[in-house]
């Protein structure tokens, strides 16, 4: 399975413009300067420079750590415009935050902000594919759907497998990572509930 090149520039091109206004809104409402979202977030003083300035592409890694720090979805980082009482998405404005070796994808479909703030993903893994999720901020919950194949939900070294129509959800501050341990493609769903931002 192979992807357009063209998409893929696109899509991170659209992401590097998003996340260079949203944080540098986000990080002066809150009166922290560079450094301060550095020991924060765990991410480079030179990295937040080149991402502000809209010179980088952010990896998912990045883009969760900039989200917990903030306390907001990701979702929240590609927003463009002052949140409307009904948000439409359309198809076009999917954003893919992962690839996999094999031409896996992890799409960012939708989201709210907090107090509730959530995220739905649509994940394509192909056999043999991994994603690591490490562990997210206390408080972040992770729900799972499979619509089509088997998937390997392991958390905290604790395996489970999760079949066509099976659902899981999981505390998702534990380390744990999607695999797909199978000799078929498998679709699924994810949904994300993400902590309040702190006082």
């Amino acid at each position: 399975m192979q992807y357009n090149d063209r998409d893929a520039h696109s899509d991170l091109s659209r992401l590097a413009h998003g996340v260079a206004r949203t944080a540098r809104a986000l990080r002066t409402a809150r009166g922290w300067s560079l450094d301060a979202l550095s020991a924060r977030s765990g991410v480079s003083k030179g990295v937040l420079v080149a991402l502000e300035q809209g010179r980088a592409n952010p990896n998912l890694a990045t883009l969760v750590r900039l989200t917990e720090a903030f306390g907001v979805p990701l979702t929240h980082l590609l927003q463009m415009e002052e949140e409307p009482t009904v948000r439409l998405v359309s198809p076009d404005q999917a954003v893919v935050l992962w690839r996999g070796e094999a031409g896996g994808s992890g799409t960012l479909l939708a989201g709210s902000d907090p107090p509730h703030g959530v995220e739905v993903w649509r994940w394509v893994m192909e056999p043999g594919e991994v994603k690591v999720g490490g562990a997210h901020a206390p408080g972040t919950h992770e729900v799972v759907s499979v619509e089509s194949g088997r998937l390997t939900l392991v958390v905290d070294e604790g395996a489970y497998e999760i079949g066509a129509g099976g659902s899981a959800s999981f505390s998702a501050w534990h380390d744990h990572r999607y695999e797909n341990q199978s000799r078929r493609q498998v679709r699924f769903v994810m949904v994300v509930t993400v902590p309040s931002p702190e006082g």
